[in-house]
């Protein structure tokens, strides 16, 4: 394989060509098969074919041009190529296939400028290789060559016009799937290429996928397939010079495969690689040959690039903000039906406490046992108040940024001990089961984190478990997992795992996704029925994080039961009072 992007070949021998000049004898000095000077014209200056001495010699060649005699098949496609290296000052390595009385001869060439001591370069010097003879019948006019090679000469006129045409089309659209699509056929029709791909590039990604293609029917398809960057050296070096890579392939004998790689790229940064490829199946011939590219296709792919790149990083810029602006209405929707039922849930705690209170001052509980039980039934509406207001004022500042909690040691068992206090009693007006298990240790468990926040968390989870379960109960565990982790430049010996099981009414799988958005409610209407604000998962999974901790939801279906857990840091390593279970060395699983 070889990847040329203006190669640098040595400019030992051409600086000493002054040396030999035109003279006959000076070229087999040069050890080399063909060796011949010619110049800008394609007119031989001087001709040396070790294989042919006797049937081409240095009298019959000079002063012949390449199309009269001795020369390459693809006349216009050689002098384009020696223009250009006679402008640039550049040698180039590349195969040329030479044709001469009915036969064909494939050779590797290194034409370098020859530079004069005054003036400007107008003569190149060629060093061949013969690889193989391809003995063929040729066609008996050459006049083919031409009809051949205006095949894929792209003239420099027509080549505007086709940019403008396809910069044109592709910037009349904002889609990324259209653009990369145009890009490709239009490449694909306009050269006549065997395949087209094209594939979005991004810093620091090692995988490439191919969006969009243009192919022959004979050609295998490429359309999604993973190309790794760090295996092609085409790829690697046209994202880092921003340059036409060509690289030519000798898969198979009878095979060789031709490629111009070109990176898009917007301010000088690529997104985007579009790979041009030429198949040649079968041996070489007049009319089956490897693809030389031209001047003008290299110029033509490159300024198609710069089109692409440039409408590539709008479509893009203008997908985020339609994204963003998709965001920001469902944000703004679930903010406004959160509202909504909110309002509903403020307004009838508060119609409770505003009842119960006005029978008493109209004097309609007389009986100091009932006005006992009115003033309850007030209190426990005002809680009821307190705690959608408190769920609303921690959301609003998780949302702002402003949640600061202070961390310290904590022990497992207190937070267990009011937890069954205050949700006993609501598990058994509901004739609920609960039962909390502990882990067995033969000292105290104590966790890094917030006393109250912990607290929070444990009668979040609880109080949803017990308010979606009609039947069965409520099941509290906690598992110690000695697994090392770090958490505000501290290390942790390892992490305590809480469960909060249940045999409610669960959560269908397609809607598990939006329990941890904010203000987003899994079903407003069960919310209604059920009460609260729907917030208890979000301000826990906040809570927890900002600890150090991690939650996750499990629910195999609605009616199947769920199951939550969460993890706090173990402040330090407790003495398990019997042998380890499984538990403790699993990871995170549920």
């Amino acid at each position: 394989m070889s990847v040329t992007a203006n190669s640098q070949l040595p400019l030992s021998v051409s600086n000493n060509v002054e040396a030999i000049g035109t003279s006959p004898s000076a070229l087999p000095e040069l050890s080399s098969e063909l060796v011949f000077t010619q110049d800008f014209l394609g007119r031989y200056l001087s001709f040396y074919w070790q294989e042919a001495e006797q049937e081409l010699s240095n009298e019959q060649v000079v002063g012949n041009l390449v199309s009269e005699t001795f020369g390459p098949v693809e006349t216009n496609l050689y002098l384009e190529r020696v223009e250009r290296i006679i402008e640039s000052l550049v040698p180039e390595k590349f195969e040329c296939l030479f044709g001469y009385e009915q036969k064909f001869f494939r050779f590797e060439l290194i034409v370098s400028p020859i530079l004069p001591p005054k003036g400007n370069a107008t003569t190149v010097l060629v060093m061949g290789r013969q690889i193989e003879a391809a003995r063929n019948e040729a066609r008996t006019n050459f006049q083919h060559e031409e009809a051949t090679s205006q095949s894929i000469v792209v003239p420099s006129v027509k080549s505007k016009k086709l940019l403008t045409k396809i910069a044109h089309n592709i910037r009349r659209t904002l889609d990324l799937d259209t653009i990369w699509q145009q890009t490709v056929d239009s490449l694909g029709e306009a050269l006549n290429l065997s395949q087209c791909i094209i594939c979005p590039y991004e810093n620091d990604i090692s995988q490439m996928q191919v969006v969009a293609e243009y192919r022959q029917p004979n050609v295998r398809s490429m359309l999604g397939k993973e190309l790794a960057i760090a295996n092609d050296a085409g790829f690697r070096q046209a994202v880092e010079t921003l340059e036409p890579v060509i690289v030519e392939q000798n898969h198979y004998s009878n095979f060789q495969q031709s490629l111009l790689v070109v990176a898009t790229c917007y301010q000088d940064k690529p997104n985007g690689l579009i790979s041009l490829q030429q198949c040649v199946r079968g041996e070489p011939s007049l009319d089956n040959h490897p693809r030389i590219w031209t001047a003008a296709e290299i110029e033509l792919v490159r300024e198609l690039a710069d089109q692409v790149g440039t409408a590539i990083a709008h479509a893009t810029l203008y997908k985020e903000l339609e994204e963003a602006r998709q965001q920001a209405e469902e944000a703004s929707r679930l903010k406004s039906e959160f509202l909504a039922n909110t309002s509903h849930e403020l307004r009838t705690p508060l119609n409770g406490m505003l009842g119960f209170l006005k029978l008493i001052l109209e004097g309609m509980a007389d009986d100091p046992e009932e006005q006992h039980e009115f003033i309850e039934e007030a209190y426990r509406s005002a809680l009821h108040l307190l705690n959608i207001i408190n769920d609303i004022l921690d959301i609003a500042k998780i949302e702002a940024g402003k949640m600061e909690l202070e961390l310290s040691s904590v022990k497992l068992d207190e937070i267990f001990s009011v937890v069954e206090d205050f949700t006993r009693t609501q598990a058994e007006q509901k004739n609920l089961s609960l039962d909390i298990q502990k882990p067995d240790t033969a000292d105290e468990i104590i966790v890094h984190g917030n006393y109250q926040r912990l607290l929070q968390v444990m009668l979040n989870l609880i109080g949803n478990a017990l308010k979606f379960t009609n039947e069965g109960g409520v099941t509290i565990s906690a598992d110690v997992v000695r697994k090392k982790i770090s958490f505000q430049n501290q290390e942790f010996p390892g992490i305590v795992k809480v469960r909060v099981a249940d045999t409610g009414i669960g959560v269908s799988l397609d809607k598990q996704d939006k329990l941890f958005q904010s203000f987003n409610q899994v079903d407003g209407s069960r919310t209604r029925q059920y009460g609260g604000t729907g917030l208890g998962l979000t301000i826990s999974q906040k809570l927890v994080e900002a600890m150090g901790g991690t939650v996750n939801f499990y629910s195999m279906g609605e009616g199947l039961g769920s199951t939550v857990t969460f993890t706090v840091p173990l402040y330090q390593e407790p003495v398990m009072a019997s042998a380890p279970t499984a538990a403790d060395s699993l990871d995170l699983m549920s």
